[in-house]
């Protein structure tokens, strides 16, 4: 089986990552950095089926199947991810915690298997690693420090 983990510290609070990876509003704004998916209806309530639906590349949809399998504001969020029909589930955990004046978030995708899932884990590594290091630290930037809403030169 291969997996891959991303761990990044931030200099914002627990409470100001989780709103950036958790609000829907919010989440295309990083994750089109690396050509990911906007989400539809998603929810971090335990249960909720969403989807992530992205542009369709020759071999895939451009939609992966979700479920949130566990959830605990603001420290961890699992949720499981089928990238093609009748394909693997894999598992996708956030974990986010206090670091010093910050935040430690680890970003984990466990559950490829075979040769083909060798290689789709190491193009999503590469896809993560950009999402995480170019889109998400303007966007936490942006936002206010109450993570209400995002500054005016967002856009």
């Amino acid at each position: 089986m291969s997996d891959f983990r991303i761990v990044h510290d931030y200099p914002h609070p627990p409470a100001k990552v989780w709103r950036v990876l958790t609000d829907p509003e919010l989440i295309p704004l990083w994750t089109a950095t690396g050509r990911g998916g906007r989400p539809v209806g998603f929810s971090s309530e335990v249960g909720a089926r969403f989807k992530f639906v992205a542009r369709p590349m020759p071999g895939w949809s451009g939609v992966v199947e979700c479920e949130v399998l566990e959830s605990r504001e603001p420290a961890l969020l699992r949720y499981s991810w089928v990238g093609d029909q009748g394909g693997d589930v894999t598992v996708v955990s956030y974990r986010l915690e206090p670091q010093g004046n910050g935040t430690r978030f680890t970003w984990e995708h466990t559950g490829f298997r075979g040769i083909g899932g060798l290689l789709v884990c190491k193009l999503l590594a590469s896809v993560r690693k950009k999402m995480l290091a170019v889109g998400l630290p303007p966007i936490l930037d942006q936002l206010d420090d109450r993570a209400s809403r995002l500054r005016d030169s967002i856009g």
